[in-house]
This record gives C-alpha cells, structure tokens and sequence, in this order.
C-alpha cells in the first residue's frame, strides 16, 4: 500500500466507513493476499471510496489519461496524486490505447494487488443493472486471477449524479449496502471471445444476485463516449468487446 494510500484511508477512507457507516457483508470474501478483481455494478462516483474505505488492501483503479498530463503545478501535483494512488492511466479515444490501459493492470495483478473494475463501463443511469462489458474477463484471463463479485446499493444518495463530492447530509444514515460475493476462478475456461463474453454474463449474473437489481439485456449508454464506430468507448472496462449489439446474458 503506497503511502498516499495510507493517507488517503485514513482521512476520506474514514469518513466514508464511519461518517456514512455502510452496511458491509461478504468483506471475508476478498482475498488476504494476492491478486484478484472486484467486479462491481455501478451507480455513482462514491463507489470507488466506499469500495476503497471497507476494503484493507490497496485497490487499484484507472482515471483519464489527461488527468495526468495537465499544465501548471496544480497538473503536476494531481499527477503526483494520481501516481501516489496508484491510479493507471487510461485514453479515452478507445481501440488499442483502451487495450493498453487495461494491460497495464495485470502486472499489478500478477504481482498481488487488487483491481477493481465496473463491467457496465459507465454509472447505470436509472438504477438499474446493464449488460456487462468483456473487459472484465479478458483481464481475468491475462492475469490468471479470480474475480470478486462485488454489489453496492445506495450509493447514489451519497453522491448523486452532478455532484462533485458526497452529501455532508448523508452522514450517519446513507443507507449503503456493499456486498461482496464468492471468488469466481475461471482458469480453465478457455480464451475465445465466445468463452469472454460467457464469462462476462456469468459474473453479472453473480452481481445482479447480490444487488437484486432489474437486469437490463443491453449496454448502458455513455454520453459523450460511444460512437457506433468505436464499440470500447475507450473504457478499460470495455476494452475487449467485439459485439456492442447481441445480448446473451
């Protein structure tokens, strides 16, 4: 865990376990030691600090690639913090750079860390659960590592849409609920799309189980991302995707 890490924890990691106080089950599912993704379903931007504030372990996201190059000494101070998090670098323009930001976590993963990953690419704009995108499972594959199914409800109260930071208003009764699944091992499946996409649906199957969400067949839609010509958004998430059409699951 790096140091900023550890800063980071202990001030905004525990305002939200013990300012939010979030229901947590399943926590004993999450590996001690080793690699691993934590597969979630996502409804707001506070999920990635709930996830980061109940789990011990350092968990491993990825931020837009700009974040890092911006200009000034506020860029280079938020590309200290981005580094200091442990943050991986993605570009948004999608195809290949997409690809290569979601290749840059399996060393972290192959050397024992945590990723954490939301298979529908994007917040579900209704509450609702989307069709979940290969990424998720490509890099399950290239690691060797199990993936963690992980449900977080509520969570858009803290921190709705268009909010900068979470609601001072929900402290001490948020109402979030943050389940975590059994290890899915999928070691001996094989490395075709086919066998990715099943991969892919099972693991939302797993997740729509513990959220209890409305499943919806399709993809979420991102604005400003999707392009019919560009199926990945740019998404690590996404990033493996060839079928942006036909739902299976």
């Amino acid at each position: 865990m790096t140091p900023l890490y550890v800063v980071g924890k202990l001030t905004v990691g525990s305002l939200m376990k013990y300012g939010y106080l979030p229901h947590v089950e399943g926590l004993s599912n999450v590996p001690k030691t080793g690699g691993a993704i934590l597969a979630s379903n996502h409804n707001s931007v506070a999920d990635q600090l709930f996830l980061g504030s109940v789990v011990s372990r350092q968990v491993h996201y990825w931020a837009k690639e700009e974040y890092f190059h911006l200009p000034g000494i506020q860029g280079k101070l938020l590309a200290g913090l981005m580094h200091g998090l442990g943050t991986i670098p993605v570009h948004r323009e999608g195809g290949r750079a997409a690809l290569n930001a979601l290749d840059d976590a399996v060393p972290l993963l192959q050397a024992g860390d945590l990723v954490g990953i939301f298979p529908e690419g994007t917040r579900s704009p209704d509450g609702r659960l989307y069709r979940g995108r290969t990424g998720v499972a490509r890099l399950a594959k290239m690691a060797g590592v199990p993936v963690v199914p992980v449900a977080i409800l509520g969570s858009e109260r803290v921190q709705p849409k268009g909010n900068m930071v979470p609601r001072l208003g929900a402290l001490g009764r948020s109402g979030v609920t943050i389940t975590f699944g059994k290890p899915m091992d999928f070691s001996d499946r094989s490395d075709d799309m086919s066998t990715k996409r099943a991969i892919t649906d099972e693991i939302m199957i797993e997740i729509q189980k513990l959220s209890g969400q409305e499943y919806v067949p399709r993809y979420a839609p991102r604005p400003g991302v999707d392009k019919p010509a560009d199926p990945t958004g740019g998404d690590p998430a996404t990033a493996a995707d060839g079928d942006a059409t036909a739902p299976k699951a």
